[in-house]
């Protein structure tokens, strides 16, 4: 019994004050690259972390099957992934399943088992309009929370989380990720402070092809939790960061809002400053503010999210968590410590620290609206 569902903490920390890494990069061409540069800079920042937790996400790595959503599970033992699988096959054609190569280390202890399912939902027979997005989501919502040791962590479509109790480095030589390739990869190495350290506690959370990194405490998340279940949003990772995760699927895939809205929703301004704005401006705030109250998120953060597409660095208004942002040619970098991105691409074209509340948005060139990287402000120079 390998115990997933509990509490997996080698060093019996009650409680830690620190901050997580975090890393992101993006070819804006949509060209792919191993997962080497990214294993380089998430091990400078080691010290970040204490071994509780690292993980890595991968976007472009399942050419092979790219209009199949790519069910990753754990599982405690083998009797839970039979269930699982039973589960399965009711509601989803399955085009191709297997275990996922992992290369035996000591210093990971007890791993559950880790399985990948490339499928394509049933048709069904219901009285509501639904997309196959919300099937696939009604689906692994009722694996994480009835059926007992197993979980789904990753669910998109051609892309992949990889994650586990251990540093980053460790978690990357586990599942042999430099062997992997994808044009987007964000990376996160984690020291967990009111939260346990466990393998689906571990960063990044993803719903959909929607992956989030996160170093800060989101003091908001009582709110925030209640206000996704009336959505059908079920918090099972024990975790803040897991909000996150669905409170953009909730705004940016079904309620259809553009990322940059997204963020003021998560970081808008204060009430006051709201009152002075001109009228538009006014406007704009006092229904995003209205409508979507319950999400603003509180607390210190910095979080790297990402999907097909596109990658956004967002700090909270008083940067009470550090980003550091660089372009070099087509590659766009955020990171934690600026050190990390010199690591990987020592001449930059440009590298500066985003304004606290104000996002960067890389996109693929084709979905640019106007340059590689798109920002609400301009940031300090470095």
């Amino acid at each position: 019994m390998k115990n997933l569902s509990k509490v997996n903490n080698p060093y019996n920390d009650d409680k830690v004050i620190s901050q997580c890494s975090i890393f992101g990069m993006m070819n804006t061409t949509g060209e792919v690259f191993s997962g080497k540069e990214i294993i380089t800079a998430i091990s400078n920042m080691h010290e970040r972390g204490n071994g509780l937790g690292g993980g890595f996400a991968i976007y472009g790595c399942y050419p092979d099957y790219p209009d199949d959503y790519c069910l990753q599970i754990m599982f405690d033992t083998r009797a839970s992934r039979e269930e699982t699988e039973a589960y399965l096959k009711r509601f989803f054609h399955i085009r191709h399943l297997e275990e996922i190569p992992t290369f035996p280390m000591d210093v990971i202890k007890s791993p559950p088992d880790v399985y990948r399912y490339f499928v394509q939902p049933k048709v069904e027979e219901v009285h509501e309009i639904i997309t196959d997005e919300d099937l696939v989501i009604r689906r692994v919502m009722k694996i994480n929370t009835t059926l007992d040791g197993a979980y789904v962590f990753s669910s998109g479509k051609n892309m992949g989380v990889f994650k586990g109790v251990g540093f980053p480095e460790e978690i990357a030589e586990y599942f042999g990720l430099e062997h992997y390739h994808g044009y987007i990869w964000t990376g996160h190495g984690r020291f967990p402070t009111n939260t346990q350290g466990w393998w689906g506690g571990a960063h990044p959370f993803s719903l959909l092809d929607w992956t989030v990194v996160h170093n800060g405490e989101i003091s908001s998340y009582g709110a925030n939790r209640r206000f996704l279940e009336m959505y059908g949003y079920i918090c099972t990772m024990h975790t803040d960061t897991e909000v996150i995760a669905y409170a953009i699927d909730l705004l940016a895939r079904k309620h259809g809002l553009p990322v940059e809205t997204v963020m003021d929703i998560f970081s808008p301004p204060v009430w006051e400053q709201i009152d002075r704005m001109e009228h538009e401006d006014r406007k704009y705030f006092d229904i995003l503010r209205s409508t979507y109250g319950p999400l603003l998120l509180n607390g210190p953060f910095a979080v790297i999210i990402a999907h097909h597409g596109e990658m956004v660095a967002h700090t909270d208004r008083i940067r009470l968590r550090p980003m550091v942002a660089g372009i070099k040619g087509n590659m766009v970098y955020a990171s934690s410590e600026e050190s990390a991105i010199r690591l990987v691409s020592k001449d930059l074209d440009r590298v500066w620290i985003p304004v606290g509340g104000h996002p960067v948005i890389a996109r693929l060139k084709e979905l640019a609206r106007e340059d590689v990287v798109e920002a609400k402000a301009e940031g300090m120079e470095v």
